[in-house]
């Protein structure tokens, strides 16, 4: 009894946290949608997740890209298929190595960073200040962020694709022997504008899940430092796990026959 008893307590811990992970989220959702709005903050919140992310996505993505097209290489060979691998290249990043690949660079990066800081407003009674200040804080604090991180990452996914993209026409042309014409039409030419839209969906999808976890786990971290750096650590693994969820279910919406 106490096997069963144990299995039906971590369900119920299970159910009751979704359930309170699905409130704050639309407690955010509305707080999107209705004034005051923080223009500043969004702004601000867009600048810290955009353009400082750039330099740790643009990394990962030419990397990403060069190692793709050496990858590609190295299995087409074997069936005289070289010739495919712009298609490849192209197809991988801007439908899942892109979007996923940034999604969780991003994740590592700022959904630790909004644990952290609404984690340490929390347990040092600055979010309660907020309330006796008649400013509500999922206004001031998650709004802005669920918005600017939901609006930016498209734009940081799309710098992402163009970088892993050159980064497979480097490796291809230098390294492989690939005509530089040949290869940037082949990539041209089979690119579609579904490829890119599922991807920048797949993104703003993981914005939204990046700064939902952060905000949530950082406004109900408890405890003084160790419950902020438990905070911390939960946003991004949770974060992480959905962004795979999700991007199962976004694939499926696009591209299932």
């Amino acid at each position: 009894m106490a096997f069963l008893q144990a299995i039906g307590h971590t369900f119920l811990n299970g159910v009751e946290t979704l359930g309170r992970l699905i409130l704050f989220a639309l407690d955010g959702l509305l707080a999107i949608v209705r004034p005051p709005y923080y223009p500043r903050l969004i702004l601000k919140q867009m600048i810290e997740i955009g353009y400082y992310s750039l330099p740790v996505v643009g990394l990962t993505a030419v990397f990403t890209g060069m190692v793709l097209a050496l990858q590609s290489f190295t299995g087409f060979a074997r069936f005289s298929a070289e010739s495919a691998i712009p298609q490849v290249v192209v197809v991988s990043l801007t439908r899942e190595l892109g979007p996923v690949l940034a999604g969780l660079m991003v994740a590592g990066r700022i959904g630790a960073a909004m644990a952290a800081e609404i984690g340490t407003m929390r347990v040092t009674d600055q979010i309660d200040a907020l309330s006796t200040l008649s400013t509500n804080p999922m206004r001031y604090l998650v709004a802005p962020r669920l918005l600017a991180a939901t609006a930016t990452l498209p734009f940081l996914v799309l710098i992402a694709d163009i970088i892993g993209i050159f980064g497979g026409y480097i490796v291809s042309i230098y390294k492989l022997g690939f005509n530089p014409g040949i290869y940037i039409h082949n990539t041209l030419s089979f690119l579609e504008p579904l490829d890119v839209i599922s991807g920048l969906v797949k993104a703003a999808v993981f914005g939204f899940m990046i700064a939902l976890m952060g905000c949530y786990h950082g406004f109900h971290s408890r405890g003084g430092a160790q419950g902020v750096g438990g905070a911390t650590t939960n946003a991004v693994v949770s974060a992480s796990i959905l962004i795979l969820i999700s991007n199962y279910i976004v694939t499926e919406l696009f591209f299932a026959r």
